[in-house]
């Protein structure tokens, strides 16, 4: 069954509601957007979320050593990079690691990483545009047999189609769930986990 990621976490509430509708994993942004939060207010949400949750940290360019120091506080399980992060850089990351691709898929082989988030390219923005990624580029990434997890304009109304089509690992929503930036609507992440999980299919 594809695993459903929650991104931009802000407060309990989100963070319950979405675990009670069967969400895989949850978010937290630790770069500038919207919903940055940051490491105490994270760090006592993930003291409250039940086991078998996934917590990812999600990070734009930062310095290896303050990734570590807020990974390591807020205990998160995994830190998905949206930057220019090199393969060496990833390297130097104790825990799993998530790294986003947007366009130029043939690097990923050169990343020894635990999953490939593919995105929106966007030249202004790194992530949470709300506009639809291109879903057969994340087609042509399966052949690098990876988990692929698939993000980008993903909504209610479309994450089913987007599953048939592209059959990713996972997959990863944040504003196409939301009344506004880093508050979520519980209605639409109900809708949403329920129509990404409606396929039960191998799918990476």
């Amino acid at each position: 069954m594809v695993r459903v990621k929650i991104c931009g976490i802000t407060n309990i509430e989100d963070a319950l509601c979405a675990v009670n509708c069967g969400a895989d994993a949850l978010g937290f942004v630790f770069a500038d957007s919207p919903r940055k939060i940051d490491p105490l207010t994270a760090k006592n949400i993930i003291s409250r979320i039940p086991p078998w949750v996934s917590t990812v940290g999600v990070f734009l360019n930062e310095e290896v050593g303050n990734l570590m120091v807020i990974a390591d506080r807020c205990r998160l399980d995994y830190v998905q990079l949206h930057g220019e992060e090199s393969p060496e850089y990833c390297k130097n990351i104790p825990i799993k690691v998530i790294k986003t691709v947007k366009q130029d898929i043939a690097k990923i082989p050169s990343y020894r990483v635990s999953g490939i988030l593919i995105d929106t390219y966007d030249p202004y923005k790194a992530g949470g545009t709300g506009k639809v990624s291109d879903w057969n580029i994340a087609v042509d990434a399966k052949k690098y047999d990876i988990p692929l997890i698939l993000a980008g304009g993903l909504t209610p109304e479309n994450v089913a189609e987007a599953v048939g089509q592209v059959s990713p690992y996972g997959v990863d929503v944040s504003s196409g769930v939301e009344n506004e930036p880093g508050k979520k609507d519980w209605e639409k992440v109900k809708k949403f986990i329920c129509e990404a999980k409606k396929f039960s299919k191998k799918s990476y």
